[in-house]
């Protein structure tokens, strides 16, 4: 009775397939049961590096890249869910989508970090191997900046020849934004946001609109009457406030790495990281501080 798990005060014995650890009952038999390894695919995560080269700082560039890709993999999730419950008016779940995604970022720039680590001798001496291949062609990004608000058709040329991507990019780009499911909001809570805003052609970036600025400052103005918009509003530019600075370590890191030479895939390289650091998503939630 006292070896009874169910009595209170009972030692269970050691489970089959397992070795005690002090206290606890270590998995070894794996033979039938998944193990760490088997969960998180690490066979098929680990084999997916394969540099071309045999210069040692190939694989640093690989895996700090696909790290990235993996993290935007979540940022897109998230982000998706921030827009189906603004759209619903459950905004607490929003929040932690955004705040998440905010958080993600903040690795993201570490992982610029890392990559300075390597020098323009180092990044050169194997950079003929990645052909064709760019950090503009991310599919994964390009999906982050389009539910952020971005519209410019190029982004989805280079994804033609991939259907089910391209699809993905199509669908999101005729879709609202996340700042369009604010803004809607905003509308359906009765402030005065207008029309020819939220009837606007989708395909079109938002541009700033002196009466959505309106009433963001009507937002603002009276906080304890809208605390959840006004919430939503601090979220948003948390949110854009990391992406930029992202951005803006991307940028520093390639000027430092590879200068003014244009980069790979035939981009601009740090001049187009230029122009995009001069975009805003969300343009009525900076210029509205200057007037409350």
């Amino acid at each position: 009775m006292a070896d009874d798990p169910t009595v209170p005060g009972s030692v269970p014995g050691p489970v089959p397939g397992s070795v005690p650890l002090g206290a606890e009952a270590v998995e070894t038999d794996f033979a039938r049961r998944m193990s760490y390894g088997d969960y998180l695919g690490l066979d098929q995560l680990l084999a997916a590096q394969k540099p071309l080269s045999g210069q040692h700082d190939e694989m640093l560039f690989i895996v700090i890249h696909q790290v990235q890709e993996l993290w935007m993999k979540l940022m897109a999730q998230e982000l998706g869910l921030a827009m189906r419950c603004i759209r619903a008016d459950d905004l607490r779940p929003a929040f932690k989508a955004t705040a998440r995604v905010s958080r993600i970022q903040r690795q993201l720039v570490e992982a610029w970090e890392v990559l300075t680590t390597m020098t323009p001798h180092d990044y050169l001496a194997f950079r003929d191997a990645l052909g064709s291949s760019s950090g503009f062609q991310s599919w994964q990004y390009r999906l982050l900046e389009i539910r952020m608000g971005a519209r410019e058709p190029l982004y989805l040329r280079p994804h033609r020849h991939r259907e089910d991507i391209h699809a993905t990019l199509a669908d999101a780009f005729a879709a609202p934004s996340l700042y369009d499911e604010a803004l809607r909001l905003l509308a359906r809570r009765g402030l005065p946001v207008p029309e020819a805003v939220l009837d606007r052609d989708l395909a079109r970036p938002h541009a700033h609109d002196a009466g959505v600025e309106d009433a963001w400052a009507e937002v603002y103005r009276d906080a304890t009457r809208h605390f959840d918009l006004y919430e939503l509003a601090e979220e948003l530019v948390d949110l854009e406030d990391a992406f930029q600075t992202w951005r803006f370590r991307h940028l520093s890191t390639v000027a430092r790495i590879i200068g003014q030479r244009p980069g790979t895939g035939g981009s601009a390289g740090v001049a187009y990281l230029q122009t995009a650091l001069q975009k805003r998503f969300f343009p009525e939630l900076w210029s509205v501080r200057g007037r409350l």
